[in-house]
C-alpha cells in the first residue's frame, strides 16, 4: 500500500491527523475499521488523517470515544479550530529558521520580517474587523510574527535576506501616516544590515516584472531551495527542483530589473517625506 507520510509541523490539522493516524496504529485499528465505529466513511478518515479535510468536533469527541483516548483529539481539534496559519506555513517556518538565505517578494504589503509592531497591529485588527480571524486568531498572528523576526538577527550567523518589495507595498496606506513613516523608517533600518539587500520594483516595470504573486524562497544548509507561495484559503511549500527553480530564475531576473540597493532607499525616503 502507498502510505502518504504525514508532516505534523505542518499546520494544527496536519498534527491533528499524524496523531489521529499514530493512535490508530498502535492500537491495531486500520482506517475502514475506525471509519466503521465512528459513523463516517473511510475516504472521510483518510481526508482527516492526511490533513486534506479539517476535523470536526463531533468527530474528534467520537474519536476519543472509539479510541479510548480521554479528550485528547478534542484538545486537538482546539489548535485546528483556533490556529490563524494558512495551511503549509508552519511547515515553512520550520524551514525559514534554519535557512541561509531568504528571498522574498511581496506585492500589497510590507513582508511580515520588515514589519513594525504598529504595521502589523492593523493588518490584524483589519481582519478581526471584517471578521476573517478572531481576536485570539489575531494575538497568535502577532506572536508568530515577533518569533519570525528574530531571524534578522540569529545566532550565530543570521541568513542572507534579499527582498524585493513592488512599490505598492511602500505607497499602500496601512495605518496613519505615523505609522507608515515608523514603517518606512524600519525599511531603511533592516536596509542598512550586513546581511540584507533590499529593492524595490517600481510601477515603471510595467510588464517586465517577472513574478505576479507574493513568493519566498529558501537556501537551506544542504544547498537544496524551497519555496513557498499562497493561495486565498491554504499555502504551498514546494521543494520538487522543477517546480522550485523557476520561480529562482524569475527572481534572480527580478532583482536585475528593479531599482538598486541606493535608489530603493531614495524612494522609500522620498514617500517618507511625502506623508510629513
Amino acid at each position: 500500500m502507498n502510505i502518504k507520510p504525514l508532516t505534523p509541523e505542518a499546520s494544527p490539522r496536519d498534527a491533528f491527523g499524524a496523531e489521529l493516524r499514530r493512535t490508530r496504529e498502535e492500537l491495531g485499528i486500520s482506517q475502514s475499521q475506525l471509519a466503521a465505529r465512528a459513523g463516517y466513511s473511510p475516504g472521510h478518515i483518510s481526508a482527516v488523517e492526511t490533513g486534506r479535510k479539517p476535523p470536526t468536533l463531533p468527530l474528534a469527541r467520537k474519536f476519543d470515544q472509539v479510541l479510548e483516548a480521554g479528550k485528547k483529539f478534542s484538545n486537538l481539534f482546539l489548535d485546528v479550530r483556533t490556529s490563524s496559519l494558512l495551511r503549509g506555513f508552519s511547515h515553512y517556518m520550520t524551514f525559514e529558521a534554519k535557512a541561509v538565505e531568504v528571498r522574498v517578494f511581496e506585492i500589497g504589503i510590507i513582508p511580515g520580517l520588515l514589519q513594525t509592531s504598529a504595521y502589523a497591529a492593523e493588518l490584524v485588527a483589519a481582519s478581526v474587523g471584517r471578521g476573517a480571524i478572531t481576536e485570539a486568531q489575531g494575538d497568535e498572528r502577532l506572536q508568530v510574527l515577533a518569533n519570525r523576526q528574530k531571524l534578522l538577527t540569529r545566532e550565530p550567523v543570521p541568513p542572507q535576506l534579499y527582498v524585493v518589495l513592488d512599490e505598492s507595498c511602500i505607497r499602500r496606506p496601512v495605518g496613519g501616516p505615523e505609522a507608515m513613516v515608523a514603517q518606512l523608517d524600519r525599511l531603511l533600518e533592516v536596509a542598512a544590515l550586513p546581511n540584507v539587500t533590499l529593492q524595490i520594483a517600481p510601477y515603471s516595470m510595467g510588464a517586465s516584472r517577472s513574478l505576479d504573486l507574493p513568493v519566498h524562497l529558501l537556501r537551506l544548509p544542504d544547498h537544496s531551495v524551497a519555496a513557498y507561495s499562497e493561495a486565498a484559503q491554504e499555502g504551498l511549500f514546494e521543494r520538487d527542483p522543477a517546480a522550485v527553480h523557476p520561480l529562482l530564475s524569475a527572481y534572480h531576473h527580478l532583482q536585475v530589473e528593479a531599482l538598486t540597493q541606493a535608489a530603493s532607499r531614495a524612494l522609500i525616503s522620498k514617500v517618507r517625506e511625502e506623508l510629513q
